[in-house]
């Protein structure tokens, strides 16, 4: 019986061993890049409900949101029929369980205090939210990667020594109290920059009547093709960027310090080493592109570090986004339109964490085994 070239490349010898020539076939547990992404997508779904289900039962720990809105403001009839009409004198869950579906399609509730959509302030200030955490990311990027690198050349040195506590006095100190000194600074002593506000009085009313804002002042300046209004609106971001700037940049710096040390001492470093190539280029070249790899998937956990620290930026700098409304309506006790927020905050958390794994599991294929 005649065995053709095709049976031998596809079978295998009795003892496991693969045939002469034969193809290695995959492993089929290993783990590959779609199962790893497949698996972190889903991820999102419990961890969203999972923080959905705690903000609910926090927010309600302390009663329901209309007594603790209005509680004292409203007499007891009027109380207890606005309770009614909200369906807050059901059981707590039935509560939930209608809350939850609201939150599927879309629905966060009305705010008590202003009677507003809270998807409508989503959208209106969570564009200035964003807008501001971009900044700050830029400004983390700008400062902590060249100081990481810098501190890493200069190992155990007077510079390494000096950088490192620059690092943590960035990480330690609060968000509040920097903003307060570089107003103190730049705005107070030496007027360069504006005090608070995303832009002046005129800028904004300008920036109001475009047909299609986007309510983020930097892409809205850009359409009106003003040099001034672009140059106000900069101007306005640069102080609240820092400030919330520097708490990520801090943990940058020390990031790529540790890695790029690590990376110096590599098999493949000391070979180029001993060929002659220079420290700044072995820097530059070898230990670089790396040290930015544990940058990335630190990001996803910054996004959630840079949203909190916005509630204290934006009410320090009256920027008007989602954290400075948060404090508005928690002093208000508006819990429909905190409990909405929280939610949305928590989504988009979750969301940019699956897409730091996805440029994580792009970039360094270790990630996804």
């Amino acid at each position: 019986m005649t065995t053709t070239t095709t049976e031998l490349t596809e079978s295998s010898p009795a003892d496991g061993a693969p045939a002469p020539g034969a193809r290695p076939r995959k492993r089929s547990g290993g783990g590959g890049l779609g199962s790893y992404l497949l698996i972190r997508f889903l991820l999102i779904f419990p961890t969203i409900f999972i923080l959905v289900t705690t903000v609910f039962f926090l927010m309600r720990s302390t009663g329901d949101p209309i007594t603790a809105a209005l509680g004292g403001r409203l007499p007891a009839d009027q109380l207890a029929e606005r309770i009614r009409e909200a369906g807050y004198d059901r059981p707590l869950i039935a509560q939930y369980l209608s809350y939850l579906g609201d939150v599927l399609r879309g629905d966060f509730g009305t705010t008590l205090s202003d009677r507003r959509p809270v998807t409508q302030v989503l959208t209106t200030f969570g564009a200035a939210t964003f807008e501001l955490a971009v900044y700050a990311l830029i400004v983390a990027f700008v400062v902590g990667i060249p100081l990481g690198m810098a501190a890493a050349y200069f190992r155990d040195k007077a510079p390494d020594a000096v950088l490192r506590v620059f690092a943590i006095l960035c990480y330690a100190t609060p968000v509040f109290f920097a903003g307060l000194l570089l107003k103190l600074v730049f705005a107070v002593w030496l007027d360069w920059l504006p005090v608070a506000g995303r832009a002046s009085t005129g800028a904004e009313i300008q920036l109001q009547t475009l047909d299609h804002p986007t309510n983020i002042y930097l892409v809205d300046a850009l359409q009106t093709g003003d040099g001034e209004i672009i140059s106000d609106v900069l101007k306005h971001a640069v102080l609240p960027a820092v400030a919330l700037g520097l708490l990520t940049a801090g943990i940058f710096l020390r990031l790529v310090r540790t890695n790029v040390i690590g990376t110096l001492g590599a098999g493949y470093v000391e070979a180029a080493r001993s060929r002659g190539v220079g420290e700044s280029r072995l820097l530059r070249k070898h230990a670089y592109r790396p040290a930015l790899i544990p940058i990335i998937t630190v990001i996803g956990l910054q996004i959630a570090v840079l949203l909190g620290g916005a509630v204290l930026t934006e009410t320090t700098f009256e920027w008007k986004g989602l954290g400075f409304q948060l404090a508005q309506y928690l002093t208000a006790r508006d819990f429909v339109a905190v409990q909405g927020i929280v939610a949305m905050l928590a989504v988009i958390v979750a969301v940019t964490n699956f897409i730091v794994d996805v440029i994580a599991a792009l970039i360094d294929p270790r990630v996804r085994y």
